[in-house]
C-alpha cells in the first residue's frame, strides 16, 4: 500500500484488525433479504475497496467464511465474537468492508441503496420516528 492515510477497523473483540487506503469503489446500503438475515438489521452498509489497498493487521487466522450454496453470496466473521469482517468480493478484485466495523469516519457517504424493493415490510420511513442521542427506555 502507498503512504496514503489509512483507515483502520476490526471486530468487536479486537482480535481481527485491518486497514485500507480510502480508494473507494462503492459505498452502498443493501436491503436484500440475505443481508438482513446475515446482519440481523434492516440493511447492510458495505464499502468496497480495491484489493491492493487492503491489508490485514491481526487475526486473519480467527476468520471463518460461510458461502451460501449455489450463490456467490457469503460472509466472513470472527470466530471469537461473531462480528462480520471484511471479505474478498467482485471475483477477488476487491474487499467488501462492513461499514460498522470501521473505527473512524471514512470520509465518504453511501451513494446508493440497492435492493430497496426487497426491504422488510416493517421498515418505516425514518422521518416519523422519535430520535434519541443515547439509549432510551
Amino acid at each position: 500500500m502507498s503512504d496514503q492515510k489509512k483507515i483502520q477497523g476490526g471486530c468487536f473483540c479486537g482480535k481481527v484488525r485491518y486497514e485500507f487506503a480510502p480508494e473507494f469503489l462503492a459505498f452502498r446500503y443493501c436491503f436484500c433479504s440475505r443481508c438482513r438475515k446475515l446482519r440481523g438489521t434492516a440493511h447492510a452498509a458495505n464499502l468496497f475497496v480495491p484489493q491492493a489497498v487492503f491489508r490485514w493487521l491481526a487475526g486473519e487466522d480467527q476468520i471463518r467464511r460461510h458461502d451460501l450454496e449455489g450463490t456467490r453470496f457469503g460472509n466472513c466473521f470472527c470466530t471469537t465474537c461473531g462480528s462480520p469482517v471484511p471479505r474478498q468480493a467482485l471475483a477477488g478484485k476487491a474487499f467488501l468492508i462492513p461499514a460498522g466495523t470501521i473505527d473512524e469516519d471514512p470520509g465518504k457517504q453511501p451513494e446508493s441503496v440497492i435492493f430497496w424493493d426487497s426491504r422488510a415490510s416493517w421498515l418505516p420511513p425514518a422521518d416519523g420516528l422519535e430520535k434519541f442521542s443515547e439509549y432510551s427506555k
